[in-house]
């Protein structure tokens, strides 16, 4: 699909700051191959940990919080944020409050498989069982993708969630959404609901699941024509 006209294509190559999805880390897959493929490019690419201090007290706006303060740090230009799942939530958020207060502005969000309604429907394959379990007992169990090891974290994450509605964004920042047909984590009709509804978005489905793993080749093309970057 390409860029519809008015979306412009950035002339000055941004710095990257990728945001990892739930119970990820930066040593993910896709984070791996985006830093290979942007280093290539000499494009500086950087990955927060955001299961620090602590991933079972993680909250939104502590990921946020850890985004703003990151993105503060970096040189003077422009800075595209790249979001995995919960973490294109993180990123649409704190693009958001960075296009307000901010001294470095957010230039462009690459959002993967967002995350976009996280705190307004049941989480993965908890279902309403498990959510009204999780609300319960303040704590789900669960096994951390990254390192394989049984966690938990608390239902704060879940409540702290529900103060951003990512549907109430209204910064006109230049964005790519890179989404999967067969997701069965992230709604894709609901992905497809929010770019019909902003004309600085740009939508690309593909024929895959949330991971994204059988497209990453597809991933880094449409990002790099989106960064101004040669494929």
């Amino acid at each position: 699909m390409p860029l519809p006209a008015g979306l412009p294509v950035s002339t000055v190559t941004p710095q990257v700051v990728y945001l990892h999805g739930f119970a990820s880390s930066p040593a993910s897959s896709k984070a791996d191959f985006l830093k290979r493929r942007l280093a290539a490019h000499g494009v500086a690419f950087h990955c927060p940990d955001l299961n620090q201090p602590d991933f079972s007290t993680l909250t939104a706006s502590r990921m946020i919080e850890r985004t703003a303060a990151l993105v503060s740090t970096l040189p003077a230009g422009p800075v595209a944020l790249f979001g995995s799942s919960l973490g294109a939530f993180v990123a649409l958020q704190a693009a958001e409050q960075a296009a307000a207060k901010a001294p470095q502005p957010i230039a462009q969000l690459v959002l993967l498989a967002p995350a976009l309604d996280f705190g307004r429907r049941p989480v993965g394959d908890l279902g309403a069982a498990g959510m009204a379990r999780w609300r319960e007992t303040g704590w789900w169990e669960l096994t951390h993708y990254a390192s394989g090891e049984a966690t938990r974290v608390h239902y704060e994450l879940f409540r702290d969630a529900q103060r951003y509605d990512s549907f109430a964004a209204r910064r006109p920042i230049p964005t790519l959404v890179l989404q999967g047909r067969r997701d069965d984590v992230v709604d894709p009709d609901m992905v497809a609901r929010y770019a019909a509804a902003r004309p600085y978005v740009t939508l690309v489905m593909l024929d895959d699941d949330h991971q994204l793993g059988g497209s990453l080749e597809r991933v880094w093309s449409e990002s790099a024509r989106f960064l101004g970057l040669p494929r």
